[in-house]
């Protein structure tokens, strides 16, 4: 049977009504600016979204004893560890945190995000964030943020993603795209990072060029005299109602 083009083109503007009517936001997070003549810092934070462990960051920030958030899912727990023991070893260096279970974006409407589809509802959203909290805590770990794909949300899931007992992890920083970055761009990116920025990047794209470039990246902090914080180490202030 062939559909009328008219029907066709009543399916389109309602699907993009609805997507419309999905006010989506991507919270900022910073820390409290040090005062005047204090040392500069900035907070670290990395993606382990599925895949394997980027060496080349995870040495670095061992070897330099420069501290870093990790959000982990609940896939990636389970083929990398080595990396695990690393962060357990190093309790003063990693707080892990929760970047759900299967890295579905935590947004309570059916939608797309880049392509990924969302949860889609808020029982798929508690599912998303329960399981990956589950995994965390069954390494003896007890995660107080979450960061979900995408770093995109309804402002009704982030809701209920704090009625879980969860911060929600924004960012001001976008290190490396989305790990997409050559390396000289996510050089560029972190080098250039202010007091009271928190950094996202990615730790579990061994194979991509933004890698070395972030390492390069949070040394020439380093070298600057840039202090790292954790984010369960610093008083934050984060956008919509992320945080508060």
């Amino acid at each position: 049977m062939k559909i009328p083009l008219s029907a066709l083109l009543m399916v389109a503007l309602a699907s993009h009504a609805s997507l419309a009517a999905t006010r989506l936001v991507e919270p900022q997070l910073k820390l409290e600016k040090q005062p005047k003549g204090a040392v500069p810092r900035v907070a670290l934070t990395f993606d382990a979204c599925s895949g394997r462990t980027d060496e080349r960051i995870l040495s670095t920030l061992i070897d330099n004893n420069i501290p870093a958030t990790i959000f982990v899912t609940a896939r990636w727990l389970k083929r990398n560890n080595a990396a695990i023991a690393a962060f357990k070893a190093h309790p003063d260096l990693f707080e892990i945190e929760n970047h759900g279970a299967m890295h579905v974006p935590a947004v309570d409407q059916p939608v797309s995000i880049y392509g990924i589809p969302a949860a889609g509802s808020p029982k798929a959203v508690e599912a998303e964030v329960a399981g990956g909290a589950a995994a965390i805590e069954e390494q003896g770990l007890t995660p107080h943020w979450f960061r979900g794909a995408t770093a995109k949300y309804s402002l009704s899931s982030i809701g209920q993603i704090r009625q879980m007992g969860f911060r929600v992890a924004g960012y001001s920083v976008n290190g490396d795209g989305g790990s997409l970055l050559g390396a000289s761009a996510a050089e560029k990116r972190i080098a250039a990072s202010k007091d009271g920025d928190v950094i996202i990047a990615h730790i579990n794209q061994p194979a991509h060029a933004a890698g070395p470039g972030v390492v390069k990246g949070i040394l020439d902090l380093k070298a600057r005299g840039y202090a790292f914080v954790r984010l369960d180490d610093a008083t934050e202030d984060g956008s919509d109602e992320t945080t508060n």
